[in-house]
């Protein structure tokens, strides 16, 4: 794992009452950098690179979104600038995706 993902991954643990993820979790061909198995709610801490892999991201994302799980990617900066506002942006990303449920 990335310093980034590493960082994310402690921090989601240390609150993890808010959501409880998976990390490298296999969901059909992919591997999804955090899963929140019981909103179906995926983080993807995206580096550089990705910038690069833009129309294989959007498949990806495709294929995830027709099986019901919502992607919310974020740059693997943030995780580095601020951590704490990423995880409120996070968590109130995943109310989104099921209304009806308090995370």
């Amino acid at each position: 794992m990335t310093l980034p993902e590493v960082l994310f991954w402690q921090a989601v643990r240390r609150n993890g009452a808010a959501l409880k993820f998976r990390r490298q979790h296999v969901f059909g061909p992919y591997i999804l950098d955090f899963y929140c198995l019981e909103l179906k709610f995926a983080v993807e801490l995206d580096g550089a690179w990705h910038e690069f892999k833009v129309e294989h991201d959007a498949r990806r994302d495709a294929y995830l979104a027709s099986h019901g799980v919502r992607v919310f990617r974020v740059p693997a900066r943030s995780v580095l600038e601020n951590l704490d506002g990423l995880l409120e942006i996070i968590v109130a990303e995943a109310r989104k995706s099921s209304p009806g449920r308090r995370p």
